[in-house]
């Protein structure tokens, strides 16, 4: 049986992490970086100490910064984070072709667009699916099991990704539905802020249920409101991603909520890292698509106001605890 050559086109965490997984299960992988430089530190080191220490990227993975060479692959994957993306694919017109898959979170800040619609308006001749689910890269690449959703309009594609993409440690589930997939997939970052500042203001348990709770409520509400169906939230891209994100330590958008917390300040604390807490830019979107869609979003619109105004975060809760009675 012939190889398949995926194109992994981001050299972050998680697409450092999806370009070794492929790559043990026995597919030809290429991986790009935006860098010319660093993609020439990643090939002589193998070992991504920005974005994933610790773990060896093995020798048949081939490093480039060059567009051209990933050309004729079978299967591209876009792992470019969002407020990057659409700049970073223009480099590919002409060179990305076929299926495409993106693991991109977010939702860009000027056009309030999701990954999908970017890729699609920048690329041409493309069937395109996004990947998502509860999957730390820190785990996923020491071989922890975890399972995620591949989501296409074509039933057929995520039947064949999910058959290449599967491993005995990494269970891929199919969807159709793109808009609920990666709607969860982006607002979640947003509620593991909230309980990370949770976590910084030394609340307990009970606390972050109800954040994970009523946070997947406002984050069905909006999805639903966009097109999406509202089962997909009680799934692994919903529910799931959810709560693996506001409870890993290993999570970005968590830690940043901690040290907000704790009194850090936002510029403060995006100084420390090297990583694109991804929930920063969305609370911005998440927080404009709320009212273009007449949507309540109480938590998302507080973090906001902590992120964006310098809102006391004891007074963003007073405020969510005090709001108007009503039914669940």
């Amino acid at each position: 049986m012939d190889k398949t050559k995926i194109a992994i086109i981001g050299d972050g965490g998680w697409g450092t992490t999806l370009a070794i997984l492929f790559h043990n299960a026995g597919h030809k992988v290429g991986l790009w970086s935006v860098s010319k430089n660093y993609a020439k530190i990643l090939d002589k080191t193998r070992i991504n100490r920005k974005f994933l220490p610790g773990v060896k990227i093995p020798q048949d993975i081939e490093i480039t910064s060059s567009e051209k060479a990933l050309k004729g692959s079978d299967i591209y994957i876009i792992a470019i984070p969002c407020q990057f993306l659409r700049k970073s694919l223009k480099k590919f017109i002409g060179i990305i072709r076929g299926d495409t898959v993106s693991v991109v979170k977010g939702i860009e800040n000027k056009n309030l667009k999701r990954p999908s619609e970017i890729i699609s308006e920048v690329l041409d001749k493309i069937k395109l699916s996004v990947l998502s689910g509860p999957t730390i890269a820190y785990e996923v690449v020491r071989g922890m099991p975890a399972t995620c959703v591949v989501a296409s309009l074509y039933e057929n594609l995520a039947q064949e990704l999910q058959k290449i993409f599967s491993t005995d440690r990494f269970r891929v589930y199919t969807s159709s539905d793109i808009i609920g997939v990666e709607t969860a997939g982006a607002l979640k970052n947003i509620i593991a802020i909230a309980a990370g500042i949770s976590d910084g203001l030394g609340f307990g348990i009970n606390t972050k249920a109800a954040i994970l709770t009523r946070g997947l409520v406002e984050i069905a509400r909006l999805g639903v409101a966009m097109g999406a169906k509202k089962e997909t939230f009680n799934g692994l891209s919903g529910v799931g991603d959810l709560a693996t994100t506001c409870m890993s330590f290993h999570s970005r958008n968590r830690w940043l909520g901690e040290e907000i917390g704790k009194g850090a300040k936002l510029k403060e604390i995006l100084k420390k890292t090297n990583m694109v807490v991804e929930g920063v830019a969305t609370t911005r979107s998440a927080y404009e698509l709320a009212k273009k869609y007449y949507v309540e979003m109480p938590i998302t619109e507080q973090i906001y106001k902590v992120l964006y105004q310098g809102k006391n975060p004891k007074e963003a809760v007073r405020e969510l605890m005090t709001r108007a009675p009503k039914g669940e």
